[in-house]
């Protein structure tokens, strides 16, 4: 997933206030916020009594703390995982809020007027917000070795303030995997994983799984093309460097891949005259805010054009899933139904 991938993703230039800078370099030079709690002295006690908190990210880093992390701000995908296993994040960063004050799909089952938002598009955080929270650990994805959503503008001083631990979603990694790495963090971080809720949550997702490798044997030869519409290009992605789509193709799932993809192999870029390049029966069509969906697209006559489109045969993706098990189950039943729904017009 590169960062150019829609228009909500292009870059922004957030420069940090010359507050939040300030703030930034007293809490580094005091080492966090001790003194906010009583000071060192208290803080080692409570540590040592939690004992130490270690975590080997997918970034291969080995983050090490006194104590487990209470004050988490997380990239709001990853904080929605978090909450489906009873771990409640102070802020987020991340598309969290739409315009008219609903959660945006990335929020998922969070409550958000219980965070503090810190940036609700690409390249777009407070770091003085980010400080007065006294983050002890910063959570998100990582798609191609960079922190997702962080900006690179102020990456440096967000770092500097709290470690980072990463969970790998793109690349060799696939859905299982992903949320497999998103269970051990959540279990680090103080979730019980034999809660009946966490149970439940795997069992439905491994049941899915199966209807869909049980779809893809009942109605074989359906071509699938994944895609994400902007004003002024379709995107056509490949389904071999996202953990989603990885996972679908190891469930059987025939996907058109494209054939001139683009930096880190992530999609093909189509003007829109040229939309109609690869044939499918079946389009799951990108469902994040800022992408544009079927009743927009309705405009592209390229897009009216496409046999899958014709035949009614359009399905959402959600491009960045929530890596909870209940969540990603829904992905699968969803995805089941359309396979078997199908019908082959390509």
């Amino acid at each position: 997933m590169p960062k150019s991938r829609t228009p909500h993703l292009s870059r922004r230039g957030l420069i940090a206030a010359g507050g939040a800078l300030g703030l930034v370099a007293a809490l580094t030079a005091c080492g966090g916020s001790d003194s906010a709690k009583g000071g060192a002295g208290d803080k080692d006690k409570s540590a040592a009594a939690s004992g130490p908190w270690t975590f080997k990210d997918d970034l291969g880093k080995d983050i090490s703390l006194k104590a487990k992390p209470k004050n988490i701000v997380a990239f709001t995908g990853t904080a929605a995982a978090l909450y489906d296993y009873g771990i409640q994040v102070k802020g987020v960063f991340g598309p969290t809020k739409t315009a008219d004050g609903k959660p945006d799909v990335q929020a998922g089952s969070m409550d958000i007027s219980k965070v503090e938002i810190l940036g609700n598009v690409y390249d777009e955080f407070n770091v003085e917000k980010y400080a007065s929270l006294q983050p002890e650990l910063l959570v998100t994805n990582t798609w191609d070795g960079t922190y997702w959503y962080v900006p690179e503008a102020s990456k440096d001083k967000i770092l500097k303030l709290a470690p980072a631990a990463a969970v790998g979603v793109g690349g060799d990694v696939s859905m299982d995997k992903a949320l497999e790495r998103t269970a051990d963090l959540a279990k680090s971080l103080g979730a019980d994983m034999n809660a009946k809720s966490a149970a439940d949550g795997k069992a439905r997702f491994e049941a899915a799984a199966a209807k869909v490798r049980e779809a893809t044997k009942a109605n074989p030869g359906i071509k699938v093309l994944v895609g994400s519409g902007s004003a002024d290009l379709f995107y056509a992605s490949s389904p071999d460097t996202s953990a989603d789509l990885k996972y679908f193709k190891s469930l059987g799932v025939e996907f058109v891949t494209p054939d001139k993809l683009g930096e880190g192999n992530f999609f093909e870029s189509l003007s829109w005259e040229n939309a109609g390049k690869y044939k499918a029966d079946l389009v799951l069509l990108d469902n994040r805010t800022g992408t544009l969906q079927p009743e927009e697209l309705k405009a592209k006559p390229t897009w009216a054009e496409m046999p899958a489109v014709k035949a009614g045969q359009v399905a959402p993706r959600v491009t960045e899933p929530i890596y909870s098990y209940d969540k990603c189950a829904k992905i699968l039943e969803d995805l089941a139904k359309a396979v078997q729904g199908a019908k082959k017009v390509s």
